[in-house]
């Protein structure tokens, strides 16, 4: 049933759901949880589960399909080989074993799934004996593991999404006793721990949620012969909580942990609508979910024209040189071609290198892809919610991201304010990005909490002093202030304006921040500020790599052999300050080699009748 035809027979509930990364919706924002249809049960499972494989994200009509698209769609066909030869280099590879890392087993959990899918479907269309002993190989081996690493349950869910896909697409072809193996450790080692760790990692708001409850689901439909009861409720509970891991899509498809874990998240919800329908002829409203398929557009909106992402929060740098292949899925959804990057899926085999974990169920969708449509993305992108963005751009070479938001939500800086500026290639105002969670982790850094005087906050990458935004008095950003979009305009010279006030407590009355892009070579970023007795010092900071020369009334910028000048508009009679950054302050600092942050700074007893307005403007030379 689509999700549209039984509104009006849901439950909408307002949910504020707390982990020790995810903080509440602001009050002023709606968000309500829409429940998914949710009729499982023994007797529906015996009624309605495909009793013969593949089922999970397959089927044999899909899997004949794919077969014909290889042999006749160029774009497959490519992409098939590229699996095939990432399949190859896997064949030589030695078994998986239980390698810890720090806290987690993450690593060979994704490794595992990545094997899966490459040799699975790599089996299946070849019917090469060696893609089916290496898999038999790696399921043996993780399936004797003496756990899958349940205090971090990622590791779990990941391991146990592989193993469950393994059974399912070549099942009929390994050894009897594989399969019973696999399956014990599917019960033992995957479903059995998930009723052992509380309601959090099933009922959470971040991308945990979305990972775990497809691991579950995916070990539950392949154990449902051998214990039917555990199946029913471990899916039953999924589609009760998978929903507050959707809502965090809400309104318009922004996603509040940054593009990268709207790749991680998206992957698994993806997949776990796609595992549902072939299981049972339903996703029982997952694809339907509010604002969740509009989330492609701003997965693609985020990947600015140099190829790296509009990187906030804790998101890498890079987009994949193999292409997104999860955007098919969106694409077979709606038959938009731009979600398909051909340019990439059509490269040379040789240049793909290593593809995406779940690259076989990818093709599958790849495969299934008939054009209706190229819908062009909007030029000017407002993306509200619990970390609201905006994106300006010309379709060529201008770039910009500004975004307002909060430290509190999973995986967030204190980054409010800031924003990114790319021009013709070269990204002048930069985000510091993500650095690894291991090496931190080891020296016993706590990277997890963030209250307000919790470690987290001493790193660049973190706080907001490697930020390009406001400081006031030296002080790190209030943790829980929420700094709500209060407007975008769209038209020839479209602007965009945040309510900054909350991130500064009380050390100024109020603060707006306004972006305006007044043409395809310019960006101008204009404070509206109010002080009060509290604020000494008000700081106007631009991250950047480019090599900086002072001038009258501003600086220089010099990249790559590019130019662009700041101008500052408002205070010409102050210098702007070059504070380098390489090497980073803190040792535990991810280096990033020319970094460095502009100030302009503004002492109080300089502000008249406690008003100023901050002026600058970014040009090109």
């Amino acid at each position: 049933m689509r999700i549209e035809k039984f509104t009006l027979q849901l439950l909408i509930i307002t949910v504020l759901l707390w982990s020790p990364l995810v903080a509440a919706f602001p009050e002023h924002v709606e968000m309500d949880t829409v429940k998914l249809e949710n009729p499982i049960t023994v007797k529906y499972l015996k009624r309605n589960l495909k009793k013969s494989g593949p089922k999970l994200a397959l089927s044999p009509a899909l899997l004949r399909n794919l077969k014909k698209k290889i042999k006749n769609d160029p774009l497959v066909e490519n992409y098939f080989l590229a699996l095939k030869a990432d399949a190859d280099r896997v064949i030589n590879q030695p078994v998986l074993t239980r390698n810890v890392i720090g806290r987690r087993l993450l690593g060979t959990s994704r490794d595992l799934l990545h094997r899966v899918n490459v040799l699975g479907i790599a089996y299946l269309i070849e019917q090469d004996s060696k893609y089916l002993d290496k898999l038999n190989e790696e399921i043996i081996a993780v399936s004797n593991f003496s756990d899958w690493n349940p205090s971090h349950f990622l590791d779990v869910a990941e391991m146990a999404t592989g193993v469950a896909l393994a059974i399912d697409w070549v099942g009929d072809d390994l050894p009897d006793a594989t399969v019973k193996l696999a399956k014990d450790a599917l019960i033992e080692k995957g479903i059995a721990p998930s009723w052992n760790g509380g309601k959090g990692r099933m009922y959470g708001t971040n991308n945990w949620n979305q990972v775990c409850n497809a691991g579950m689901i995916a070990a539950a439909i392949v154990i449902a012969d051998q214990d039917i009861d555990l199946a029913a409720k471990t899916i039953h509970r999924s589609l009760d909580g998978i929903p507050n891991g959707l809502m965090q899509y809400g309104p318009d498809g922004a996603y509040p942990e940054g593009s990268t874990y709207w790749g991680y998240g998206t992957a698994f919800t993806v997949l776990t609508s796609a595992m549902l329908k072939t299981s049972f002829g339903t996703d029982f409203g997952i694809g339907d979910y509010p604002a969740f398929k509009e989330s492609a557009d701003f997965r693609k909106l985020t990947i600015a024209p140099s190829g790296n992402y509009y990187n906030y929060a804790d998101c890498g740098d890079r987009h994949s040189d193999s292409g997104d292949i999860i955007l098919a899925w969106f694409a077979t959804q709606s038959g938009n071609s731009l979600y398909i990057e051909d340019d990439k899926f059509s490269q040379p085999v040789a240049d793909f290198g290593k593809l995406h974990r779940i690259a076989g169920a990818g093709l599958v969708w790849l495969a299934q892809f008939e054009k209706t449509t190229e819908a062009a993305l909007p030029l000017v992108y407002k993306g509200d919610g619990k970390n609201p963005i905006v994106i300006m751009r010309d379709g060529k070479g201008y770039y910009f991201g500004g975004k307002g938001g909060k430290s509190t939500v999973s995986h967030g800086n204190m980054d409010a304010g800031s924003f990114i500026w790319e021009l013709n290639g070269v990204r002048w105002s930069i985000d510091p990005g993500n650095q690894g969670y291991n090496a931190l982790e080891q020296t016993g850094f706590d990277l997890w909490n963030s209250c307000q005087d919790c470690e987290r906050w001493t790193l660049l990458t973190k706080n907001n002093y490697g930020h390009s935004t406001l400081t006031v008095n030296g002080e790190l950003h209030v943790n829980d202030g929420f700094a709500e979009m209060l407007e975008v305009k769209k038209g020839d010279q479209p602007e965009a304006s945040f309510d900054l006030t909350p991130v500064f407590g009380n050390k100024l009355r109020k603060a707006t921040r306004k972006f305006i892009k007044p043409d395809n070579q310019s960006l101008i970023i204009e404070d509206q500020i109010e002080t009060n007795v509290h604020t000494k010092m008000i700081t106007w900071q631009m991250m950047t790599q480019a090599d900086v020369s002072i001038v009258d009334g501003g600086a220089v910028l010099t990249q790559d052999g590019k130019m662009i000048m700041l101008e500052n508009l408002s205070h010409p009679d102050i210098m702007v300050s070059v504070i380098s950054l390489d090497p980073a302050p803190l040792e535990l600092d991810r280096q990033i080699e020319g970094l460095k942050r502009l100030e302009i700074r503004i002492p109080a007893y300089l502000i008249e009748d406690n008003k100023d307005v901050i002026k600058v403007r970014l040009k090109a030379l």
